[in-house]
């Protein structure tokens, strides 16, 4: 797609997404500025260093003159201000995945990385793979993979990889954002229920995915989590070639032999019967080995160089708030992860514990999304802590956002754990640091656990401690 005329404007501009979109757009020479509701660090930051002009809140009045197109982000809703004028005046709008198919995707391999769980490290692993191979891919991820300090890559190669989310794309587009990227090669990682003010049931998601798996072209290719039965299930459907990956004894990319210690987690890889490789990676976790084999499996498809394989997985330094150490303050580390949904908490726990088996681990934990705000995994989040030694729970927030007869219980949970053999409290985020502050001793591992800022609680505990 082009425009005679250059100037975008992006609806709700310091999403992480949109504001990496928007980057993009500008360097492929749009002039591009746009509106939110709270424009500060260290987004504001981020757009001020790309020139990229952001008003603070909506209004009519930023729409004149009249922009050439208006990309709307998918937390904006009709009776914004800006949207009602965007409709009022007829200018052309889209979401944002459809802009980033038409002005970035289109005349590249799209490669989409998908799954409940797993998909922004997998994505940014394989984005580091192709890049130290030499290939120059664009990418466009939804956090910021250490290795390149952003989420985005416009590239000049053949290949854009992007992290496919099964969240919807607009307020006027009720889908998958994975469904409008055009996939010619796919990652499922897990299919697991979530997102339960978009989805209804598991099986909601699954039409989602079955959509996105028809979507990929006979001569695509996908590569499918052998351990998960959905992952499977859906993959059965496939009109291109498929492989799988995992533990079990059947994937064609298995994981075997695993070993973790402080500095490396190692396992060997076979293909099918062949020994592929001993594959040694910085973090910890079932999950991450199989986040590996899944860029093992699409590498080898595009026939990338195995010792630039090995070597880019040896050195990919992971992804913010995806286990992200904050600091240590008097022997204590303390580390921030986006996890919210009970497995990938469960398996980020187990991960750490095979790697520090004699330390006392301290999970600090925020119902916040849509879903764990609701009680529907309230019976699966006590044994997602297992691995922890003590678990201060949080107040539910925005517990006004859950519906009647809905709210997940903190009470519940941390009596739940004690029932368990664990320390639990239910307490303030500002109580939970006076706790830690008293009873957390050196060589203590504390990790948060939510999909926001937690309240600023890593810089509060660093400062406290």
């Amino acid at each position: 797609m082009t425009l005679d005329k250059k100037r975008i404007y992006f609806l709700a501009i310091c999403g992480t997404a949109m504001a990496s979109l928007a980057a993009m757009m500008k360097a492929k020479g749009y002039d591009v500025y746009g509106s939110d509701e709270g424009v500060y660090p260290p987004m504001s930051d981020f757009l001020a260093e790309q020139k990229i002009p952001a008003f603070e809140g909506f209004d009519a009045a930023h729409l004149e003159p009249r922009p050439d197109l208006v990309i709307v982000g998918n937390v904006i809703s009709r009776g914004n201000v800006e949207v009602e004028e965007v409709l009022d005046r007829h200018i052309p709008y889209m979401s944002l995945p459809d802009a980033l198919r038409e002005f970035v995707i289109r005349g590249k391999r799209s490669i989409v990385v998908t799954g409940t769980h797993g998909k922004t490290t997998t994505a940014s692993m394989l984005s580091w793979i192709f890049d130290s191979a030499g290939r120059r891919p664009g990418f466009m991820i939804g956090g910021i993979p250490e290795n390149f300090g952003r989420g985005y890559q416009l590239g000049d190669g053949e290949d854009f990889i992007v992290e496919g989310d099964e969240y919807d794309s607009a307020f006027f587009d009720k889908v998958a954002k994975f469904l409008r990227y055009m996939p010619d090669i796919g990652v499922i990682n897990a299919i697991e229920f979530d997102h339960a003010d978009i989805y209804a049931s598991l099986d909601d998601i699954k039409v989602a995915f079955r959509r996105f798996v028809n979507l990929i072209p006979r001569s695509g290719f996908l590569a499918v989590n052998a351990d998960d039965a959905n992952a499977v299930e859906i993959s059965k459907k496939a009109f291109c070639s498929t492989t799988t990956f995992g533990f079990s004894k059947g994937a064609n990319w298995r994981a075997a032999d695993v070993k973790t210690s402080v500095e490396a987690t190692q396992f060997d890889v076979f293909h099918g019967d062949a020994h592929w490789g001993r594959v040694s990676i910085k973090f910890p976790g079932e999950h991450n080995v199989r986040n590996a084999l899944a860029c093992i499996a699409v590498a080898d498809h595009l026939s990338l160089d195995k010792e630039a394989v090995l070597g880019a997985l040896r050195s990919f330094a992971g992804v913010k708030r995806r286990l992200e150490l904050k600091g240590v303050v008097n022997g204590i580390e303390i580390y921030d992860d986006f996890g919210h949904h009970p497995t990938a908490i469960r398996e980020t726990l187990e991960g750490f514990r095979a790697k520090h088996p004699q330390r006392r681990i301290w999970a600090l934990y925020e119902p916040r999304s849509a879903t764990s705000r609701r009680d529907i995994f309230q019976q699966e989040f006590p044994r997602a802590f297992d691995a922890a030694d003590a678990i201060l729970v949080a107040p539910v927030h925005r517990p006004d956002k859950a519906p009647a007869g809905q709210l997940f219980s903190c009470d519940v949970l941390a009596n739940d754990l004690r029932q368990r053999g664990k320390i639990s409290e239910h307490l303030t985020i500002d109580d939970m640091v006076r706790y830690l502050s008293k009873h957390a001793q050196k060589d203590d591992i504390i990790i948060a656990f939510s999909n926001g800022p937690f309240g600023g609680i890593h810089d509060k505990l660093l400062n406290s401690l």
